[in-house]
């Protein structure tokens, strides 16, 4: 009896520390409260930061208070200044490929982009070329439909008809039904501009098929569209090798960039639709034509705040999440994000607080904790990937990443459960990740895990859409936290005021408990899968 008494009083002293540390855990976790994550989100989600678009000034006053928390907790600068100087902010540059300058001369008549013409593709004319124009009807070749025949276009600027040429009973004369061919449809400039290069041509020209006001609204909805749509790049843009862009002009610019009337080209469209070939001599007409791209710098941050361990400071939990969102619409609507990425954003400053009263008091985690909020996800996980290629500790030193993205809100799957959080990737490198996230829910938090976009033959391919996968990609075990999309997704309708905090404070609990465990067990969690 006597002998076994050291091992029972062994077995006992661990199961108390055991409940000590679920108790600790639990203590700090109860800091997590719907009311502060709704403070924060407040201002993260506001109008004046206009959607936080990558690189502005939005997202750049987004940064500065999330980073004046981490300072005010006492988490320590992870980045480096210029100069080298510790700060909160790991900068890196951007690039937006842009047109610099773009114009078609006729004599002493300037046509200038996003006034008179624009420019779907790349084109390589950085300086003046002369050319000499040549209509070419709608610039087709199928079977014995072929506009190109007999004619020489090699160093021209083939000018086109948009679209293509009906039956005369209501179907298209190609693909003989009211369906368009591939000449009619969305790129069909693409198919174009590939042909007319593919016969010796400089470039293309075609006429755009609306109306003079129609054609119009549609230059100032591409003016608008345009900061929007050219995608940032962390590389920048390489001149095209080949021209494979199309100029879309109006039927009065058109017309003098062939050298006939309006009235004339009216009639040749006429007889085109027709079939008829007997516009087929030259019609054209001398020009010049340039359009010069540039690389324009998007300077953005992201914000890196470490928490340091104590025995095991050199192994690093990641947690993480994107601070930036899509910016204001092209008819003046502000996209605050509340959702997507606020939540994550708000998320990690509660986490942060939480492990840094633990540390204050004595009970601080064995491996360093780095709060990592990216930009640029919107734009293509850009600045995940510049930490993941440019990381501010050893890559072979991060230990998990736990990436939070939308976990405000119930998609159409949970309305009647809105108990859940989808998680992602947990099992993909780590068996022992998955566990301890599946132990934490069970022990603490209790919520639905849902499984669903995990599956690897998930047709959104979630698992490869935020900022979690950079850091997949260098082998390191990740989960993915998400409440999927709704209604407000990218819209001016994701606001604070949609967000339910009682149960986005349960998640954020959630991942507080895992990595407390990540952070502070025996043995590092090891990569012992490969799922796809």
């Amino acid at each position: 009896m006597f002998k076994r008494l050291p091992f029972l009083s062994g077995a006992l002293v661990l199961l108390t520390l055991q409940a000590g540390a679920q108790s600790t855990a639990g203590d700090y976790a109860g800091t997590i409260t719907p009311e502060n994550l709704r403070k924060h989100l407040t201002v993260i989600a506001h109008d004046s930061l206009e959607g936080r678009a990558t690189g502005s000034p939005g997202q750049k006053k987004a940064a500065e208070y999330v980073a004046s928390y981490y300072r005010q907790y006492g988490l320590k600068p992870a980045a480096a200044d210029a100069s080298g100087k510790p700060g909160f902010f790991q900068v890196y540059n951007l690039y937006r490929g842009a047109w610099e300058s773009a114009h078609i001369r006729k004599g002493r008549q300037l046509y200038e982009l996003n006034r008179d013409f624009y420019i779907d593709g790349l084109a390589n004319m950085p300086e003046d070329e002369s050319l000499t124009t040549i209509f070419a009807g709608y610039g087709i070749s199928e079977g014995s439909y072929n506009d190109y025949e007999n004619l020489d276009v090699r160093n021209k600027a083939v000018v086109v008809f948009e679209g293509e040429p009906g039956s005369g009973n209501g179907n298209y004369l190609l693909s003989g039904s009211t369906e368009p061919s591939k000449w009619g449809r969305a790129r069909a400039w693409e198919e174009k501009a590939r042909l007319a290069l593919s016969k010796g041509a400089r470039t293309i020209i075609i006429i755009s098929s609306q109306n003079a006001q129609g054609f119009e609204k549609e230059i100032q909805r591409r003016a608008s569209m345009a900061p929007r749509v050219r995608r940032l790049s962390l590389r920048q843009e390489e001149a095209p090798a080949r021209n494979l862009a199309a100029f879309t002009v109006g039927e009065a610019a058109a017309a003098s960039l062939l050298g006939i009337r309006e009235k004339k080209l009216k009639k040749l469209k006429a007889k085109t639709d027709k079939g008829s070939s007997s516009w087929k001599k030259h019609i054209g007409d001398d020009i010049t034509i340039m359009a010069k791209r540039q690389s324009e710098v998007v300077p953005t941050e992201n914000v890196a705040a470490l928490l340091e361990g104590t025995d095991k400071k050199d192994e690093i939990v990641v947690i993480s999440a994107h601070l930036d969102h899509i910016g204001i619409s092209p008819d003046g609507q502000i996209n605050n994000g509340a959702d997507d990425d606020g939540t994550g954003t708000v998320a990690l400053l509660e986490l942060a607080e939480a492990f840094s009263k633990a540390k204050a008091e004595g009970k601080g985690p064995r491996r360093s904790i780095l709060f990592l909020n990216v930009t640029g996800e919107e734009m293509g996980l850009l600045g995940s990937e510049f930490y993941s290629e440019n990381p501010l500790f050893p890559s072979e030193n991060h230990v998990a990443n736990l990436n939070i993205d939308m976990i405000g809100r119930v998609d159409d799957a949970h309305k009647d459960n809105p108990d859940y959080v989808y998680l992602i990737g947990s099992d993909k490198l780590s068996s022992e990740l998955h566990a301890i996230s599946e132990n934490a829910n069970q022990k603490y938090v209790n919520l639905t895990l849902d499984y669903t976009f995990n599956h690897p033959d998930d047709p959104n391919r979630f698992y490869y859409r935020s900022d979690h996968y950079n850091f997949a990609k260098k082998g390191i075990p990740v989960i993915f936290y998400f409440t999927g999309v709704h209604e407000d997704y990218h819209r001016p309708g994701d606001d604070v005021e949609k967000i339910l905090f009682d149960r986005q404070a349960r998640i954020v609990k959630l991942i507080f408990h895992t990595a407390w465990e990540l952070a502070n067990r025996g043995e590092r969690i090891k990569v012992d899968s490969n799922k796809p």
